[in-house]
This record gives structure tokens, sequence and C-alpha cells, in this order.
């Protein structure tokens, strides 16, 4: 079991709403905290995968001869001895991208796919022999190019209206196509698996990077053929994982198999390199965007067409039309989307997907709109802000982009805006200045919680979810705090770990607000115990008095109506009992289960400024100020969530400047495969950044007024960027990452 956390800090009484450290700072900062690669054993094995070198082919036959000689070698697995892995059921609910088992049969697919595993006695061994693993292979020809054409008929998202005629007949019309690149995830932490099996129970415990352990335990379970009470699954610790550590993937698989086979322990952490192939990434994305307006802006219809790139086998989808048909009001949309088959690895999550490349799209052809109309940016949107959610027709739980648009403008200085191209200077530089708007969608799925009021004091909450380094430990302790008044120094979280009750991954923002019902509700049910027990217990201080007449709060029971302090601490009440204390169990559902779910649009929005400052003479830009307002319901930690929307700023600035990967169209490699060649933002990099949060509670999704922030802080971020780019410059940025090759085309040549 994990070790729980427990603040060491003074006692803190305070509980959602502050702007707190989280708990779990102490064990990090000083090395005490268990990451998966971590976790060692005496008698482990060290794995290490051979990857594939070609995009599309067979494998016609693996020599392990050489290797399986070198000294520290234990065992090489191939195709023809791995034994057996199992598909999983489609309607088992559980979910991995690559659904095709690791080395299941000798065809090849994408580059680096798996095609052996060497097992050495250390790192170094392994390393060595997988190198002299030889391979041989029949081509074929692959396709890994980027530009992308629909195979088939695109599927229909969203369609109301007459989006064709009402376009046609329109005052001011926009027709322009943007592309997104491939993107890689890069957390500091590597994926890796620690294996262990023991025969004579027949069961697993796997130590993982997942973002969610409940999922991760079905689909090994499903894949490996045990049952789910035999699989065991533990992340005590995520060094990050945007998406990529959602679900399971390939690596898991191998190290599991590999220690029921040799019966030891088996570690397997995924290189570097194999991060661009092996783990998933965000796919690339074309997107035709069509607007029309009346002459005074009005929106008069939206078309967006996408497509998305997916590996032969897989199809996970990027739905780009996430927001694009309630963010604005229009009485004629229609948004295609159609996956083109690469052969690339299986896409996955990264922060934010679909919604992130979606908005750059919608976004970057709303400000050419508000150019081409000659109206202000901020104005064009306020202009066309919805009454209701037209996608579904129904209201909004509560919606306050028009305020965080308002207050954006009013922090960031948007008032001294001059629209002319090259117009705004300062200290020799040329200033642009850029708006978007961003949302992403709020919702909770399944969650269970165990609260355990004790006799020595402490409050012990349980649950299955994941901390992947957003503050979720922190959280769930503010929740309970809030709930019971007990002290957060008295508060021990434990979770990362299946043996809990089941808890909600940590994914699409949704696992805080999936976990407040269900804390509320175990917290209520130990508290009510206690208060049972303090009226009950003939050695209870409190005996005699009716339960109803009674009450918990600020750790203590006492009479409704008077102080806390005028009642006794609950545990001296379970003391009297001679009981090491109560528990109580609460559950909640998902979002969409709630009455009425159906009849009520739930999303959070947003608003980012940004100002770049670009010297033509030696083609320098760079981001210097973002000022963000977030509406996201209420925030139960401000000081953590503004690090979320700061982290996602800084990655939206990667997403626009920054990243993209390269594949070598020879062979179906990825090029810049390591952290010298795939750029990202550094703190040189990072901007000034003003982050605020309006306080809109909405208790429609829970009963704090909760709602995610893990996304919607990269959401609209790129398309601010290149408007700002497009501001200063003269040169519109259609096409990701903006390139010093775009720049060197302005238009506007500035002397100091």
């Amino acid at each position: 079991m994990p070790s729980p956390v427990q603040p060491q800090n003074p006692p803190i009484q305070t509980g959602v709403g502050a702007a707190l450290p989280r708990i779990d700072g102490p064990l990090k900062v000083t090395g005490r905290a268990r990451y998966t690669s971590d976790h060692r054993y005496s008698d482990m094995l060290i794995a290490v995968p051979v990857c594939a070198t070609i995009a599309h082919g067979d494998i016609r036959a693996i020599d392990t001869a050489t290797a399986a000689k070198m000294p520290g070698v234990r065992m090489i697995y191939t195709h023809e001895n791995i034994g057996r892995f199992f598909h999983i059921n489609p309607s088992s609910g559980v979910k991995t991208d690559e659904k095709r088992p690791p080395l299941e049969d000798a065809t090849v697919r994408y580059y680096g796919q798996y095609v052996a595993l060497v097992l050495a006695d250390t790192f170094e061994q392994a390393t060595a022999a997988a190198a002299a693993v030889r391979v041989d292979y029949r081509k074929e020809a692959h396709d890994v190019r980027k530009e992308l054409a629909a195979d088939g008929k695109p599927k229909v998202d969203s369609e109301r209206g007459s989006p064709d005629a009402a376009y046609a007949a329109a005052a001011v019309r926009i027709d322009q196509t943007y592309t997104t690149p491939v993107e890689t995830h890069n957390p500091i932490e590597l994926h890796a698996s620690v294996a262990l099996y023991d025969s004579l129970t027949q069961s697993f415990t796997l130590y993982e990077t997942s973002q969610a352990i409940v999922n991760h335990r079905g689909v090994m379970s499903q894949m490996l053929g045990v049952p789910p009470e035999n699989m065991r699954i533990v992340t005590e610790y995520l060094g990050s994982g945007f998406g990529g550590k959602l679900w399971p993937w390939g690596h898991s698989l191998l190290a599991a198999q590999a220690a029921r086979n040799l019966r030891r322990p088996v570690k397997l952490v995924v290189s570097r390199e194999m991060m661009f192939h092996n783990v998933g990434h965000r796919t690339n994305t074309q997107q035709r965007i069509r607007l029309s307006a009346t002459a005074g802006g009005k929106l008069t219809s939206l078309q967006q067409d996408y497509l998305f790139h997916v590996a032969q086998v897989e199809a996970s989808v990027e739905h780009c039309g996430e927001a694009t048909a309630y963010l604005y009001g229009t009485e004629n949309l229609r948004v295609t989307g159609a996956p083109v088959k690469r052969h690339i690895a299986p896409n996955t999550s990264m922060r934010g997907p679909g919604a992130v490349p979606g908005l750059f799209a919608t976004e970057s052809a709303m400000d050419e709109l508000a150019i081409a109309l000659d109206i202000d940016p901020v104005q064009l949107r306020l202009l066309n802000e919805p009454a209701i959610d037209q996608s579904v027709n129904a209201p909004f739980s509560s919606r306050h982009l028009r305020e965080a648009l308002q207050t954006g403008a009013e922090r960031f200085g948007w008032e001294r805006r001059t629209p002319a191209v090259g117009s705004m200077q300062q200290d020799g530089e040329i200033l642009g200045w850029g708006v978007a708007a961003c949302s992403w969608m709020a919702k909770r799925v399944g969650a269970e919680v165990s609260v355990t009021l004790s006799s020595d004091g402490n409050a012990r909450v349980s649950s299955g979810v994941q901390d992947i380094g957003t503050g979720t430990y922190t959280v769930v302790s503010q929740m309970v705090a809030e709930t019971t008044g007990i002290s957060m120094s008295d508060i021990i979280v434990a979770i990362g770990d299946t043996r809990l009750p089941p808890g909600p991954m940590s994914g699409g923002s949704m696992a805080t607000a999936s976990m407040v019902p269900a804390v509320a509700q175990a917290a209520r049910a130990a508290m009510q115990q206690a208060v049972a027990l303090a009226a009950e217990h003939p050695s209870s201080p409190l005996r005699g008095t009716r339960a109803e007449d009674l009450t918990f709060s600020g750790g203590r029971i006492h009479r409704r109506g008077q102080s806390p302090q005028s009642g006794v601490a609950f545990a001296e009440v379970l003391r009297a009992a001679q009981l090491s204390g109560v528990e109580g169990k609460g559950k909640s559902g998902a979002s969409s289960s709630d009455p009425g779910a159906d009849k009520i649009s739930i999303h959070s929005y947003g608003a980012h400024f940004v100002e770049v400052r670009w010297q033509p003479d030696i083609a320098r830009l760079r981001v210097s100020r973002v000022v963000t307002v977030i509406d996201a319901g209420r925030i139960i930690n401000p000081r953590t969530g503004r690090n979320q929307i700061e982290g996602a700023v800084v990655m939206g600035l990667g997403m626009a400047l920054f990243e993209e990967t390269h594949y070598d169209q020879r062979n179906g490699k990825p090029v810049n495969n390591n952290l010298a060649d795939y750029v990202m933002v550094t703190n040189a990099d990072s901007p000034d950044m003003d982050v605020v949060f309006l306080d809109y509670p909405d208790k429609a999704l829970d009963e704090l007024g909760a709602r995610g922030i893990g996304e919607i802080g990269i959401a609209g971020l790129a398309p601010a960027v290149t408007a700002a780019v497009y501001h200063a410059t003269g040169v519109r940025v259609r096409d990701l990452p903006v390139k010093i090759e775009d720049l060197l085309k302005a238009p506007f040549r500035y002397r100091a």
C-alpha cells in the first residue's frame, strides 16, 4: 500500500478556497516521494525492448543468438515465445489506444514498434544485448506524409440551419485552412512499469506511470487473462503525463508477462527515444474554416471540416469540433471530421485533446474575420455571445465568457491597442497584441471514497484516484477539512492504489469534480456514525442527548445551536466507546447520469491576451506578457489552480512557437526524437503571466461548484499568439508552429 500523505505543517483549519501549498511537497523536495522507477528488488531483472527500424512490412527472421550469449542476459522474447495476450472486450468499458497487444504477430505497422524484449541483470547489459539483436525485414511502402486528404466521407459532428446558403449570401466571408503538427509528450518522468508476479496466488502487482489506475487494472487483467481481483495497480506519484499516461501501453504488458514467465520482478523504463513512437502523441490536424458575417459583425454561418491522422489499425479520434458548436451564436453551422490512416504509431490524448487544435483554427479565423470587418477582436466575440447552447438547445449552467473577455481586456490594457500592423512600438521593439477565447468541457466520472474518523484524532480519506502532479492529495484533504472542520494537519490522504475504493481517472479535467460528491458523502456518513455513537453509547460524554439534537463541526460533536467548543472532540467519543474508528463510504456517478443532465450545458470558459515583441533586424520574436482570465466555477485551491493555468500557458506557447515532431519520409522514423532536437519552452522563454479566476460556483456539476482547470489554460493560447504575431508583423501564420522563415516574409520593417 502506498504511504499515505499527511501535512507536515502547523494546524490548518481552512478547507476549500484556501491558497495552500501542496501537502506532498515536503516528500517531493526531500526525495522521499517514490515514483515508479524508484522501486527496486534484489532479484529484479531489467527489460529493454527492441524496436522496428521500418514503418511497414513483415519480420522475416530474428537472430537472437549473439545477444543471448552476452553477459547477464536471462531471456529474449519475440512474437514466437512471449506467450499469449488477449484482446479487450469492446463492451467492457475499459480503454487503451493501442488495442493490438505487443509482439502479437510478425507484421510491422509503424517505426519503433516493439519486435523483441531483452531481460538482463542490469540496464547496461540489457541495452547492449538489445542492440545486438538482428531483425531481417521484408519492407513494404509506407506513408507518413503530414498532408491530409479524407479517405472517405467525413462524419458530421454537429449541424444546424443551412450553412452553405448562409455563407453564399453573406456580406463578409472567411475561408482558410489551418494546420497543427504532431506533438510528442515529453514529461520529465519517462513511462515505466515495475511488475511483480506471485505464482502461488497467480496475481500481479504492477507499479505504473498511470493517470487512470482503475482503468489500467481493467485493461491489464483482460489482456493478461487474470481476474481483476488478481491485478493490483499502484501509482504513488507521477512526474506528469499530459494525457500520454492516461491509457496503458504495450511496455506494461511486456513487463508483466516477463515477470509471470520468469517468476522474477521486472522493470521496464521506456527511453526518451521510445517516447516518440511507443506511447502516443497529439496527431496532426488540417482544418478548413468558413465563417460568414453581416457587415455589423454578427455571424451568419460557421463551418469546420477537420482531418487528423491515425495509425493503421487504431483510431483515436481528435475531436477538433469539441467547442465549436456552442462557443459562438449562429443559426447555421456544420462541423465534420475524418481520420486519415498513416504508418505512424497510435495517437492519444494530449492536454486538451480535440478542443486545443480545434480552437487554434476557429479562433484564428475569428481574428481574420475581425480584421476583414474592421472590428475590434474582443468586440467581435462579445457581439456573438450566444443566449443558449445552440448545439443541444439547452441553457448554460454558468457562462461568464463575456466577463472573462472584459476583465482580461481591462487588466491587459487593451484600450491602448492600435489596430494597424506594426503600429505599436516600445524600447526599439514592435509590439503585437492578440486575444482568443477558450473553453473546455466540465464533467464527472464515477468515484468511490472512504473516510475514517480515528480515535487518535485523525481523519483518513482513501480512494483509488491518483495525483499526477496537479495537487490531488491537497485538494482532497481540503474537501475533507471543508466538510468535517478537522484541521488539515490531522487529515491523512491515501490514494494511488487499486486496493482502495475505485477512483476516477485524472484526465479531461474531471478528477477533482468527480471526487467532490463522493468525498462529501463519505465524510458525512462517518460524521453521522460519530454523532450517533455520542448520543447512544453508555460511555459517551454526551450520552442521553438525542442524535438529532447533536451536530458535528470543527472536528467536534456538540449540541445544535451551540459552538463546537461547547462539545467534545470526536476522538474522545471514539475512545470512550473503545472504537479505533468509524468509517463512512461515498459514491458518485458520472455527471451524465444526473437528472436533467441532458437539459443543461456545462463547460468552462476563459480568455487569453498575449503580447509579443518583434525585432525584425535580427528576426527575434518573443512572448513577453500573457493575461489569462478563467471562468471555471469555484477554485478549491487558487495556488495549485494558478500553477495549473501557468503550466498550461507555457505548454500552449510550445505549441504555438516550437513543438513539432518530424518524420523521416524514407523510413518513418521520428527525426527529432530527443530533448536536444525537439524544442520546448524553457524558463527563459516564459513570459510574465497574470492569471485571474472568476468566482462563480457551478453547482450543476457538484455541491462545491468546482469545475476542472487542467486543460482550459492551453485551449485558445496558440491562436492568441498568432493573432499577436500578425499584429506585430503582418504575417498570418496558419500552419503551426510559427517559424522564423514565416516571419522573414514580414511586410513591415521598423527602424528605431
